[in-house]
């Protein structure tokens, strides 16, 4: 099963962000690809060193959470040592984008993923993605909700399982204002305050409570279902998942991506875009498929057996670069008091 992927910054990795030092891989001599990383070190570290051969260079990477690193890359500007940024979510990249941070890619690079999952300034591309789903007991929920609107009903009162604190919940969110706006949103908050939901750290914690009963249904992404399937066999696990259709929020599609930033010298300018393709590359999707259970973005490789094709879900047509506004999504889950 992944290992839960970093949310918030650990003193270490706070730490991390405020000293030149970065994490290498083992050469003294400096590295021809500096990475900046929002996906956690357990997730993509055989990819890198499967990079390493790839570019023939070594390459050093910088943890930590994807706003974090994203407001770092915007402090550091042109005087950056990172010449690529890998995020786990579109919003961090889209805010290096607003802010003309990011070199344009050629568009050999973007025809091979659907515009809508590359920022629509041709500076950054997804490399895999992920699915927001209702996770549902089915002992106690037969037939569960087609839209996320259900869950403020009366009868949903205490039912409810969600990560409030986690990264992909809050993007969740920020979905919804964009698409059904700020006061609509604040309403939905506070119709599942008011519904008693329970509130776990973590995805996967939410689907084993799905799957012991303690909750009837919850909220999560769709990988964290089929990696427990795939490691225990369905007949083992109890919980079940529903892909919301007709462009509901809850079915909200999210990408981690990468992008050149700007600033980069020359050589590892050239490093940054070999890695790009690398990581569109069939080897790297198949492994986002198989090994994570996320959905590969490049065209031509297939999602992993069992798991919807991309093509066949229903969902919310949004620009995912403008899911940078998690400041306002704090504050508004704030005020619902819902962390």
């Amino acid at each position: 099963m992944r290992r839960p992927l970093a949310r918030t910054l650990t003193a270490l990795t706070a730490a991390a962000l405020l000293v030149p030092a970065l994490a290498s891989c083992g050469s003294d001599e400096p590295a021809g690809l500096v990475i900046y990383s929002g996906r956690n070190e357990n997730l993509v570290k055989p990819l890198i060193e499967k990079l390493e051969k790839h570019l023939g260079t070594d390459v050093e990477v910088r943890y930590g959470d994807s706003a974090e690193l994203s407001a770092q890359l915007l402090e550091e500007g042109d005087k950056t040592e990172a010449g690529l940024f890998l995020s786990q979510d579109a919003g961090a990249l889209g805010a290096l984008s607003k802010e003309n941070r990011l070199a344009p890619l050629p568009k050999s690079t973007l025809d091979k993923v659907a515009t809508a999952y590359r920022g629509s300034a041709g500076d950054w591309t997804g490399v895999s993605g992920r699915v927001r789903v209702i996770a549902y007991n089915p002992d106690k929920v037969p037939t569960p909700p087609d839209s996320v609107h259900d869950l403020v009903k009366p009868e949903w009162k205490g039912k409810i399982g969600f990560a409030p604190t986690n990264a992909s919940f809050q993007a969740f969110v920020t979905g919804m204002r964009i698409l059904e706006g700020d006061e609509a949103t604040r309403t939905w908050l506070k119709g599942i305050k008011a519904n008693e939901p329970k509130a776990y750290e973590r995805n996967n914690n939410v689907l084993e409570a799905v799957d012991k009963g303690e909750v009837s249904l919850g909220l999560l992404n769709h990988y964290y279902w089929f990696e427990q399937v795939a490691e225990k066999g369905e007949d083992k696990v109890k919980a079940k998942v529903h892909f919301l259709p007709e462009g509901d929020p809850g079915g909200l599609v999210n990408v981690a991506g990468v992008g050149i930033l700007k600033g980069a010298d020359a050589k590892q300018a050239a490093y940054a875009q070999k890695a790009v393709d690398f990581l569109l590359s069939p080897e790297s999707q198949s492994y986002f498929a198989e090994e994570t259970k996320e959905y590969p973005l490049a065209a031509g490789v297939k999602s992993a057996a069992g798991v919807p094709p991309l093509e066949t879900l229903q969902p919310p047509k949004i620009d995912l670069g403008k899911l940078d506004s998690l400041k306002e999504t704090l504050a508004m889950l704030q005020e619902a008091g819902l962390v």
